[in-house]
This record gives C-alpha cells, structure tokens and sequence, in this order.
C-alpha cells in the first residue's frame, strides 16, 4: 500500500501544472506566463533537443560547413588530392629519368663511358655450365614424332594460301606473357616471362645469322629458317649458339636473361618474321 501511495504521489506530483510568470519588478506587471507540468517539460526539452540535433546533422551533411570540421573533407577535394599526387609522382620519375638521360648522354659526349659498359650486362659472376640443357624424354618423343609425320608431309616446307600455319613451331620458351604482340606500337613480339636460368629453344630447324650484344637488345639471336621465315630472340644473358651454326627445332640456343636497356626483369622477347611481315607468335604456338 505505501509503494501504491508512492507511486500515485509521483504521478500526480508530474501532471501538477507549475505556473512561470515574468513580472515587472517595479509595477510587479505580468508580462508573460508560462504553465507547464513536470512531464511536459520533459517531453518539451527532449523535442528542442532532437530537433536541433536532426538540424545540426543536416547542416553538416549537405552544406558546405562540413569542410571547416577537421577530418570531414570533401570527396572531390579528396579525389583531386589523390590525382594531384599521382601526377607530381609520374612528374617526378620522369624528371629522374631525364636528369639520367642528360647525365648519360653528357658522359658519352665527354668520353667517360666506355662503350662495352651498360648497367644491364650479365653478371659474369654466375656459373652457367652446371645448366642441363639435355632435352627431356617427352622433348625428346615429341621431336621424334613430329619428325616422323614431316617426312611424308608434302605441305612442310611449302608455301601455300595459308601460309605458315603448316609449320610446326616449338615454343622457345614457356611461362605467361607480359607484354602481347602490339604491331601499331611498333611492338613486333611478345615478352615472356620464364624461370630464372631457363634455356630458350629454337623455334624451328635454321641457320644462325646474328648472334651479339647490343645496348638496347642484350644479347641478341636471329635465326634464319625455311620460306623466309626469321626468328628474333631478345634480352638473353648468354647465347650458346654463334653465326654460322646449324640448330634444330627445340635445341637450346640461349639463356633467359636481363640484358639491355630496354627491359626490366628476366624475360625473352620474341618475334617471329615471314616475308618481311611481324607476325603474332601467339598465332602459332601456345606459351
């Protein structure tokens, strides 16, 4: 009974209606009156209170004073920021490049760099006589199956309307392409990217005609085979074959390599030339 006296004494204590008068002190004139129950002045202060939090949320949200709150930035502004910093850093690598390309060409000019100097050449450090460069048993089963069907193949060695799809070409080397055939950028092979000490294998039965170094290239091969048919091998650290060398087709003729300045890892650039024409090696052979 006294917990139920208690309870009725709150709630009546709650609806009891306060009167707040503001009166003029000299005249005690009422200027403005105010009756309010505890519960409604309660409810009252929580609705000012979610009204002005909803109206402080919304001017944040979608006006531009959330620019001025520390950690609240705008998301173009963010963007441009990010944009701003990946041009000042392809600005700042093509200047480094530039300065190199000024410094190297002063030297030449100067005669500091000997001509056999290039930052890429091999390591003669590495021992590459250890390297099986024996072909497998199934290399070896393959060559001797594909060697039997061409003896009696009247298409082999034969140019016809479609002109060197007849021809069995080995794939030189096998990994995943880095770089794909790209004839209008004047790109005329694909790179390859193979384990590290890989021997890469002639494409088909030729002669060697260019076996040397070069500074863009490395060690360069080119092989000439049947129906005018070149192939070109790229960016070697050792070439095992020199001009004037016969190879057959899946013989080791060089090792994957580093070599040039126009590279940059371990990879072989291949091309693969009839008549004249680049042709897309990819056409021909699966790496």
């Amino acid at each position: 009974m006294t917990q139920e006296k208690e309870k009725r004494k709150f709630i009546d204590r709650i609806r009891h209606r306060y009167r707040l008068v503001v009166m003029n002190d000299d005249t005690f004139e009422e200027n403005f009156s105010l009756r309010l129950t505890p519960l409604g002045f309660f409810i009252l202060l929580a609705s000012v209170t979610i009204v002005m939090t909803m109206l402080v949320t919304s001017i944040i949200a979608f006006t531009p004073i959330r620019e001025y709150i520390p950690g609240y930035a705008d998301v173009s502004m963010r963007r441009d920021l990010i944009k701003l910093k990946k041009n000042s850093d392809s600005l700042e690598q093509a200047i480094i490049e530039q300065n190199a390309f000024i410094e190297n060409v002063g030297n030449v000019l100067k005669g500091g760099m000997k001509a056999d100097s290039s930052r890429n050449r091999p390591d003669k450090t590495k021992d590459y006589s250890k390297l099986n460069l024996n072909p497998s048993g199934k290399e070896e089963a393959l060559k001797k199956s594909i060697e039997a069907e061409d003896k009696y193949s009247l298409a082999y060695g034969t140019e016809n309307k479609n002109g060197i799809s007849n021809f069995f070409f080995f794939t030189p080397l096998k990994g995943f392409i880095s770089d794909p055939f790209k004839g209008k950028e004047q790109h005329f092979g694909i790179d390859v990217v193979g384990p590290e000490n890989e021997s890469v294998k002639a494409t088909l039965d030729g002669t060697v005609i260019l076996a040397t170094w070069s500074l863009e290239t490395g060690y360069t091969m080119t092989v000439q085979h049947t129906n005018n048919i070149i192939s070109v091998y790229k960016h070697n650290s050792v070439l095992l074959k020199k001009v004037g060398d016969y190879v057959k087709a899946g013989e080791a003729i060089a090792i994957i390599g580093n070599s040039g300045e126009q590279t940059t890892g371990p990879h072989l650039h291949f091309e693969l030339w009839y008549n004249g024409k680049a042709m897309n090696p990819q056409d021909y052979m699966v790496f």
